[in-house]
This record gives C-alpha cells, structure tokens and sequence, in this order.
C-alpha cells in the first residue's frame, strides 16, 4: 500500500481534452492510451531521460519539440509497452502514430509527442495503437482522473493533483499528473510526468521555470537509483489566461504553485514505490555545494544496506556512515559530519552521540516516515533527497514483472 499518499485534487485545465481508451496493450484490459488535444497556441517544454538507450518515442518527441520551438498540438501516450531498445523500427512507428494523431486532429505530425512507458524490447502493437488513436480522438473530453489512471504500470494509485495562485486578479490553475513505481532515479527527467497551466508564458521562459522545478522534485528523489530510457517530464502553457514572464513581479508566486505541484507528483511516486512500506526523508546540509550535498545524500538513499534496515525498522547507526563515507570525498572530515534520525542526534564528533540510544532510534525507525539528517561541516549548501525503503514486495514484483 503506497505510505500515506493523499494528494489534493486534480483541477481541469480549460481547452485541453482528453481521451483515454483500452487500446489492448495491457493484458488486464484497462485503460492503455492516452490522447491530449491541446489548443491552438500552447507552449511546451520538456526534459528527457539522459539514457544511453533512450527510447523510440523520446527520440521523436525531443526532434518534434526542438523543430516546432515548443508549438506543441497534442501528447500520444501508452503505458504497457516502452518501444525502447527497438532501433530504426521502433522510431519509424512512433512516427506513424504520430501522423494518425495529425490525421484524426487535423494538425502537423511534427505537432505531436509520443511517449511511451512499461516493457522495454518489444515494438508497440501496430495495429492496436492506430485503432486506439482513432478511438481516443473519438473520445476526446475532461477526465482528468481517468488520464491519469491510464499512464500507470506498476503504480497502485494514480498520482494527479493541481495548485492554484491569483495573477493580476486572474486564477491561474497548474495541473500535473504522473505515473512511476520502480525505476526510479531520473536523470533531468522523471518516470512520466505533464504539467499544464492556463498561463501564456513563452516556450523559454517555460523551460526555466521547468528546469527549476524539475531539480527539488523529480530530479530529488530515487527508488533504486535506476534511470528509466523513458523518462520525459513536460510543462504545456495553453496560453488562455494572463502572460507573465520571469520579469514579473508575480514570477515566484507562480514558481511556488508549480514547484509545489512538481514536488507533490514526486514525492507521490516515492510513496507508490514497489513495495514500499516507508518514506525517507534524506536532508543533508553543511556541504560546500548543492552536488556534494547530493552526492552523500543519494549515497545514502540508495545503499541496500540503508534501504532493508529502514525497512526492519533497524537504526543501525554504522549503515548511516557506511553509506556517507564510501563518497570517497576527501574534503569531508569524518570528526566534523553530525548524523541524526528524526529529531535525535545518533553520531557527531567522530562517534556514536553521547546521549544517543538504540532504543531512542528504533522508535524512530517504527515510523511510516522517517527523516535522516546530515550535517557535513564543510559549508553552507544544502539538499534533500526522498526515497523509499526496500522490501520482499519489490523483489517479488520485478521478478515477476513479464511474467
């Protein structure tokens, strides 16, 4: 069951419509395929996975949005079927499934994305997605709960929730929705994830504002510390309510809404991870730039060691410096690094804390969320990282995943 993952409603974002049908990918015969219609005159911006083996429809959507400047018409998602590590065929048929999206919405083939999420190696059904396209389009209207159902593999809940914040007496609305349970440590990118405003904000300014949220959320968390060739994270701006740029002076109100919603839709998807049973907050601070913080910090959440012992509810204090130390980071000074669960100091000074007990820590530990708190005495950044323990389910989920 995901760890306490209570997200606030999703709100409809004027003129988009959406479509969402059982195209036949997934064997269980729910919803596959995603269509969204965006309007004339919306804005996107995108971030990818940085994946040797990017996928098919990554490859195509990246082209599309560099040769259009961000003048994006629609979004062709699957889930069940990656379409990754299929070369020049796995290319050449995202590019048809973008010409029956163009067909069936009288717009350009250059003018739609294709994303795709679920087995890698394996061609998309042909004859399904075309027959779902054209279904999808058929279909098209505001259930934004049901898009968002459609995108998930091995999520157990949909992951869909919206911010709103007033701009020159206008409600501007923010909405995102995105899928991802395991495989999770995105690269400049999450697992799937769309964000849409009804803003007017140009495609450069819109891809600042994503770069930014897109580093304390989806590039802020790990599951176990693998990077999907899927990955995309989008921002579209319909462009129907106020124009705003990062000139305005109400810039960082919007910033907050969206970075608000992006870390929500992260945090979610570490809460859905397979088998988690534990949501980890990793916090470390003193460190003498952002990277070096980030580095302890995922050395930390991703340590199997750290992840099975927070799952046993173990405070095992040297699994903790274990994971610190092995950053090979010689400007760290061992004497100086503090290290505290939750609210209780556990090792400062070059050894365990004076007043510090295990029992004080397994306390902690018992907790569905636990915070892990460092401080490295080498200066003043700071970063936090979110992730999941690891337990027997996640095991048993992907092994069984083709099965």
């Amino acid at each position: 069951m995901p760890v306490n993952l209570n997200l606030a409603p999703g709100i409809a974002i004027d003129a988009i419509e959406l479509g969402a049908v059982a195209a036949g990918i997934k064997a269980d015969g729910s919803n596959d395929l995603l269509l969204i219609h965006l309007p004339q005159g919306s804005t996107c911006a995108g971030v990818f996975t940085q994946n040797l083996f990017c996928a098919a429809p990554v490859t195509v959507a990246k082209a599309h949005l560099k040769k259009n400047k961000g003048a994006v018409r629609a979004l062709l998602i699957n889930s069940g079927n990656a379409n990754a590590g299929t070369g020049q065929p796995g290319i050449d048929m995202a590019k048809v499934h973008c010409q029956c999206v163009a067909d069936a919405l009288h717009i350009l083939p250059e003018q739609v994305l294709p994303y795709s999420t679920g087995v890698i190696g394996q061609l998309l059904p042909d004859e399904l997605i075309q027959a779902g396209i054209k279904q999808s389009a058929q279909s098209l209207g505001n259930d934004w709960p049901a898009a968002a159902q459609s995108i998930m593999t091995t999520d157990t809940k949909p992951k869909l929730t919206s911010r709103q914040v007033t701009i020159e007496g206008q409600v501007i609305t923010i909405t995102g929705m995105a899928k991802g349970a395991g495989m999770i440590q995105p690269n400049m990118a999450t697992m799937l994830s769309y964000l849409f405003t009804d803003a007017t904000i140009n495609t450069a300014n819109l891809q600042q504002a994503l770069d930014q949220a897109v580093s304390t959320s989806f590039n802020a968390i790990t599951v176990d510390s693998d990077t999907s060739t899927n990955d995309a994270c989008m921002l579209v701006a319909t462009s129907k309510k106020v124009a705003m740029d990062n000139t305005h002076k109400q810039w960082p109100d919007f910033m907050s809404a969206l970075s608000a919603v992006a870390l929500d839709l992260a945090q979610a998807i570490v809460r859905d991870a397979e088998g988690a049973s534990k949501f980890i907050s990793v916090s470390v601070a003193g460190g003498k730039d952002t990277a070096q913080c980030k580095q302890v910090a995922y050395a930390i959440a991703n340590s199997p060691l750290v992840k099975t012992a927070m799952f046993a509810s173990d405070a095992n204090v040297g699994r903790l410096l274990m994971a610190i130390g092995k950053t090979e980071n010689s400007e760290l000074d061992a004497n100086a690094i503090r290290v505290s669960i939750g609210d209780v100091c556990a090792f400062e000074r070059g050894g365990i804390a004076a007043n510090y007990t295990e029992e004080q820590g397994a306390t902690i530990m018992q907790e569905a969320e636990i915070s892990i708190h460092v401080e490295l005495g080498n200066g003043a950044a700071a970063a936090t990282v979110y992730t999941s323990d690891l337990s027997h389910d996640y095991v048993s989920i992907n092994a069984d995943y083709r099965s």
